[in-house]
């Protein structure tokens, strides 16, 4: 009997013990938990570099000795970067979206996020609705050597941002460009003109009937159909040749008055009845394939359709019509609901965007998802190296009749080249095959003419939305509407 207590005794210590192991670690973790800055960051699908690059295939190797080839994805380098920088354990609970309304839906949803990727118009609407948080000042000191982003921002993108504003406050000051590029048309040489293809009624022409199709997207539509309802007024000398020349096409191409909306409406109509389809991402595929010889395209997804359909020894182009193309962006902003005054969670939100602002991962990025990066580096030159690695070619070992001189002179310094001397442009030219003026190059890196005609469409007022909005479901239900009432 005395020996069945001292069993039970024995038992009971060893379990008591045991439990305040359990405790003590319990308490342990719970406290290293606390220690973790949780950032919550959401951004479009399959736009961040995921890692697990091969070696003999993807290894890129730079003249100034920077080589890229990494292992892990970019948010689990970003986690050890961020720690070995600043002492902290941060958890990236990355998560993605299709659109900018899905984001908006979920976020309306009860959703919550630190951080977040949308477009332009996106952050324009959520700064109306002060849903956003200002960066802070230090984020914007280039005397910090983390400050990738303020230290390696465009010029020219960084131009772009001051001069755009909502309710007189910069969208500089809410918001941080990852990528950005232009709306223009992919296009057969084979079948298709240069100067077919450079204009957007091009969706109208009879001769390519059920062969082009569009973005099923109202914004991207309505400034097609707006660009060939005032083709002859973009296109006319005069206009061109004005001083405030940017000002009015800026005003003429995000025009929502009834007049405007219900001529586009017309011109989307004569469009639909002409086109293969409306689509979101088919578009890319049927190019390559050749169900299609045009298609309605952002600069990034025609980078990767070009290189898509080059494995195919298909060779298409990319088109930026010449009454106008859309300005586009998508840029970083913290949210109130998740950072609120948690003066953690915004240093740990500027840190991420800092990290994929340095250059050699702006350049992963680039290199991953085929966009286009708002960074040029600053005073590391590993972004011009970069377009000279894929673009560059040798004089020496090429025929000259095949090469031209590119100058991207533009991005990397904000001016125009009347602004610049010889030696200053140049610095930003790469001597590269005269196709790359039409493909890939061209797409990424638009040149300057292309650029003074590029323009960023507003977040439309409420009014502006409704009419819109209407018209859109005018344009796509229009067969449904006829097959139901018979009208």
């Amino acid at each position: 009997m005395r020996k069945i207590n001292k069993k039970i005794i024995t038992y009971i210590l060893c379990l008591a013990m045991i439990m305040g192991n359990m405790f003590i670690l319990s308490g342990c973790s719970k406290e290293e938990e606390e220690d973790v800055i949780v950032l919550r960051v959401s951004n479009w699908e399959e736009y961040i570099d995921e890692g697990d690059w091969d070696p003999e295939e993807e290894t890129i190797e730079l003249e100034n000795g920077t080589v890229i080839c990494p292992e892990l994805s970019l948010v689990e380098d970003f986690e050890a970067w961020f720690y070995e920088t600043y002492g902290k354990e941060v958890r990236v609970e990355y998560s993605t979206f299709g659109t900018n309304e899905e984001l908006y839906n979920q976020m309306s949803m009860g959703d919550t996020y630190d951080l977040v990727c949308p477009s332009e118009y996106m952050i324009m609407k959520l700064m109306t609705e002060d849903m956003v948080v200002p960066y802070s000042e230090e984020f914007f000191d280039t005397s910090v050597d983390t400050n990738y982003y303020a230290k390696g921002l465009s010029p020219y993108i960084k131009s772009v941002y001051d001069e755009l504003s909502i309710e007189g406050e910069p969208l500089s000051k809410y918001a941080a460009g990852y990528m950005w590029g232009t709306l223009g048309i992919v296009y057969n040489p084979e079948v298709i003109s240069e100067e077919e293809a450079a204009h957007w009624d091009l969706l109208l022409d009879k001769k390519y009937a059920k062969q082009v199709t569009i973005k099923d997207s109202v914004r991207d539509a309505y400034f097609a159909g707006n660009s060939i309802y005032n083709k002859d007024l973009l296109l006319s000398e005069e206009f061109i040749n004005s001083d405030d020349y940017y000002e009015k096409m800026e005003q003429l191409l995000n025009a929502t008055d009834q007049e405007t909306v219900d001529a586009t409406e017309d011109i989307l109509s004569k469009i639909k009845g002409n086109v293969y389809s409306f689509e979101t991402d088919s578009g890319k595929a049927d190019m390559v394939s050749g169900k299609v010889v045009a298609n309605q395209q952002w600069s990034g997804d025609a980078v990767y359709t070009l290189d898509q359909a080059e494995e195919e020894d298909v060779y298409l182009c990319y088109s930026a019509p010449e009454e106008a193309t859309n300005l586009w962006f998508d840029g970083w902003v913290m949210l109130k609901d998740g950072i609120g005054e948690d003066p953690d969670k915004q240093m740990a939100a500027e840190a991420f965007v800092n990290f994929v602002s340095r250059p050699d991962n702006a350049i992963r990025n680039m290199w991953y998802i085929g966009y286009t990066s708002v960074i040029s580096g600053g005073e590391d030159d590993s972004i011009f190296q970069y377009i000279e690695y894929l673009y560059a070619a040798d004089p020496e070992e090429e025929d000259p009749e095949d090469l031209v001189e590119y100058p991207v002179s533009h991005f990397f310094t904000g001016k125009h080249a009347e602004e610049l001397s010889e030696d200053e442009i140049a610095e930003y030219t790469l001597t590269t095959w005269e196709e790359q003026t039409r493909r890939q190059l061209f797409a990424q890196y638009p040149p300057e003419d292309v650029t003074d005609r590029s323009v960023v469409m507003a977040y439309f007022d409420k009014e502006g939305n409704e009419r819109i909005n209407q018209m859109w479901l005018n344009v796509r239900c229009f067969d449904v509407y006829e097959y139901l009432w018979g009208e």
